[in-house]
């Protein structure tokens, strides 16, 4: 019997998980066409095998899910986690998806990555593979150009770089697919840090590094709309004092009073 070798795929919504997935098992797993996400749970692909062990791949919803709220995504993600934790099973590997394509890392791809840093914790870092794709998408210049800058820059992947992480290119192809899983497909097994928190420390979904990342990320939310929302205000209220007094008495409203 060949051993079995897990792997978690990761990243925002859109960015390729599910197809990498099916290029790479020959699973049928459900692919977006449009703005509305597809991967709204947490899927598995089918057995493959992979240089004399059995691979299974594991689909996680992006924290910029159409259908659910980053709440419901971190409740969803931690619960399989932990519930195959509990079971024995633990992680070869993880394979964290970004769009070598987008023009830029904002907000959406922020968010997603440091969710993925807290779920994972600093000391399996050396079990991750950062995957870049789309590169047909751009030219080549302007693909290294962002490569470079994505490797680079401390508010990128940088830091998870230095800590024993893999940063590598995807060209869509299942021989490209497979070359990408062996960079960790004979680590050894870790617990990520949400499973350890979760059953280990028996900490609630609240107390863990990644839903008191949630946690602020939703208290930013909370001021940023509150802050829009006065200025919003303010502005009305000066546009209505800067308006001339007839716009409130338009003539000929009421009718002339007949003789």
């Amino acid at each position: 019997m060949s051993l079995l070798t897990v792997h978690s795929v990761m990243g925002a919504t859109g960015s390729g998980k599910t197809t990498f997935i099916n290029t790479a098992s020959g699973s049928a797993l459900r692919v977006g066409s449009g703005l509305m996400s597809c991967t709204s749970a947490v899927q598995t692909s089918r057995p493959f095998p992979l240089d004399g062990r059995t691979v299974r791949l594991i689909d996680t919803p992006g924290f910029d899910d159409t259908t659910r709220t980053d709440t419901d995504v971190l409740t969803m993600i931690a619960a399989f986690l932990s519930s195959t934790y509990q079971h024995g099973v633990k992680l070869s590997g993880v394979i964290y998806i970004h769009r070598i394509s987008d023009f830029r890392m904002g907000g959406t791809s922020t968010r997603n990555f440091r969710m993925f840093r807290e779920l994972c914790g600093d000391t399996t870092l050396r079990n991750v593979v950062i995957v870049t794709n789309m590169w047909g998408e751009v030219s080549v210049d302007i693909g290294e150009a962002r490569e470079e800058e994505l490797k680079n820059r401390d508010i990128f992947f940088k830091p998870v770089l230095g800590k024993g992480a893999q940063m590598k290119r995807h060209d869509n192809t299942f021989d490209s697919a497979c070359a990408l899983m062996r960079c960790i497909a004979f680590k050894a097994p870790l617990a990520l840090r949400i499973q350890r928190e979760l059953v280990d420390e028996e900490k609630d979904i609240t107390e863990t590094a990644a839903g008191a990342e949630l946690g602020r990320e939703l208290h930013e939310q909370a001021m940023r709309y509150k802050a829009e929302q006065r200025q919003l205000q303010d502005e009305m209220k000066k546009g209505i004092l800067l308006l001339p007094s007839s716009s409130f008495f338009p003539l000929n409203v009421y009718p002339s009073p007949q003789h």
